[in-house]
């Protein structure tokens, strides 16, 4: 390993937090700003230095980006410091032994160029290069592993469950729905656009679909989707979908809570009127953090895997060119301008 002092020093774009947010997020609270990176590790440490090839866009990150007096699963952005999310890299130097020069990983990276990463805990070795790299930021990475957890662990689906999946056409969605189906379940999903309804019934073989944009009144939607109620929910939206889907929920029925990205952005949240059908027909509601399911990760990545080369699972990814993109790509979360999951192209090796 070269010397500290005679370490190749980079260019090393990056893309910082300008301010906390409040409301909706703009391209204008982050910045795209110049530095250097020295591919060196310190001397005596197990770090590494890698080169981020992907980077993931996910409507999490935009929690992170306001300020909350009670602390969160995961800590705020700070104004000023590189914004961290998780990524596909390649090792470039290393002072760890089990990874050495040209390993691929992926996990929490910083949005930059390069990285030095001191803590490798929850970072994994790629165990199937010949799939694409960038799927790591998705299907065989923490979306994928979401979907997975969030239906087989905490769903618990029956073979002939009735399904609903909203947000059905993002990164996690389209995989949750997807698996459902090789349950055995029938399953319906809904989306911002008519082009994504399409997605999800010709792509990715849900049974039904529906343009929520579309619908003035989501109540009786979902009843003419599941004349007979819905077994499992996997939510993804919150405030009026969830209130819809309890009064059609079914006796036992599961809500596996994923996210509420309606929520995400308002100042005043909304509330839930519909709450007491959780009383009365015995509803379990679950909401769950992918991190504490990363102790199956390499069961779900050989299971994923073969479902990829075997064609039963169909993957759709919204690329963007550079590290200068993820401004543009992340804020395009929010007003549904991404088809599939969004991801940005930092380096393609």
């Amino acid at each position: 390993m070269a010397a500290a002092a005679a370490a190749a020093e980079v260019s090393n774009k990056r893309v910082i937090l300008k301010r906390h947010v409040t409301g909706f997020p703009t391209e204008e609270d982050m910045e795209l700003v110049p530095a250097t990176a020295r591919l060196a590790v310190p001397p005596g440490s197990a770090a590494v230095v890698v080169k981020n090839l992907y980077l993931s866009c996910d409507p999490y990150l935009r929690t992170r980006m306001s300020r909350h007096e009670e602390p969160s699963y995961v800590p705020d952005f700070v104004p000023g410091e590189v914004l961290t999310t998780l990524g596909v890299s390649k090792v470039v130097e290393s002072g760890h032994q089990d990874y050495k020069l040209g390993d691929l990983v992926w996990g929490m990276t910083g949005c930059e160029e390069y990285t030095l990463i001191t803590n490798l805990e929850s970072h994994f070795k790629i165990n199937h290069p010949e799939l694409p790299l960038s799927y790591y930021t998705g299907v065989l990475g923490m979306p994928g592993l979401t979907a997975y957890a969030g239906f087989f662990d905490v769903a618990k689906p029956k073979k002939g469950d009735y399904v609903f999946v909203s947000a059905a056409s993002g990164a996690v969605g389209q995989l949750a729905g997807q698996l459902a189906k090789i349950s055995g379940c029938y399953v319906v999903g809904s989306a911002g656009s008519d082009e994504k309804v399409n997605l999800l019934k010709t792509k990715f073989g849900f049974d039904d679909a529906f343009n929520y944009k579309k619908e003035q009144d989501l109540n009786p939607t979902l009843k003419r989707c599941f004349p007979e109620g819905i077994d499992i929910y996997f939510e993804n939206v919150g405030g009026a979908m969830l209130d819809a889907v309890l009064l059609n929920m079914r006796l036992h029925g599961r809500v596996s809570v994923c996210g509420m990205i309606s929520q995400y952005n308002l100042e005043q949240l909304e509330g839930v009127r519909n709450l007491f059908c959780i009383v009365a027909k015995r509803i379990r509601m679950e909401g769950f953090i992918v991190m504490d399911h990363y102790s199956n990760y390499r069961k779900f990545e050989e299971e994923m895997a073969g479902y990829l080369k075997e064609g039963k699972i169909n993957y759709v990814e919204d690329v963007t060119e550079g590290i200068e993109s993820f401004p543009t790509a992340l804020i395009g979360l929010f007003y549904g301008r991404n088809v599939g999951k969004q991801l940005v192209a930092v380096a393609r090796e």
